[in-house]
């Protein structure tokens, strides 16, 4: 039996390995990149939310008798919110989905 060919089978195997955590690390990168665009998007639907508040205090208070960016802020903030949510409902929707696969 040849000792030379069996050395050659274990270098395919850190070969492989090497690959096998370039793959992970680019998985990883990816859900990072998800999950900090969510991550974002939350953080804006907050800031558009908090920019509704201070408008509807701000004409509550007689500060501003201006309508219209009242309302405007209010329906950026609230198309913001449904789509914040509908993503939610996907991603959960994926999730249950990935739980029933069977492997």
């Amino acid at each position: 039996m040849n000792v030379t060919l069996l050395n050659g089978i274990s270098n395919l195997n850190a070969f492989k390995n090497e690959n096998m955590g370039v793959e992970k690390t680019t998985r990883n990168n990816a859900f990072e990149n998800v999950f900090q665009s969510a991550l974002s998007m939350l953080n804006e639907t907050n800031d558009l939310s908090n920019a509704a508040k201070e408008a509807e205090v701000s004409y509550a208070l007689g500060l501003s008798d201006n309508t219209y960016d009242l309302q405007v802020a209010q329906e950026k903030a609230n198309l913001s919110l449904q789509y914040t949510v509908q993503v939610r409902n996907k991603v959960l929707e994926a999730y249950k989905e990935i739980m029933n696969l069977q492997f």
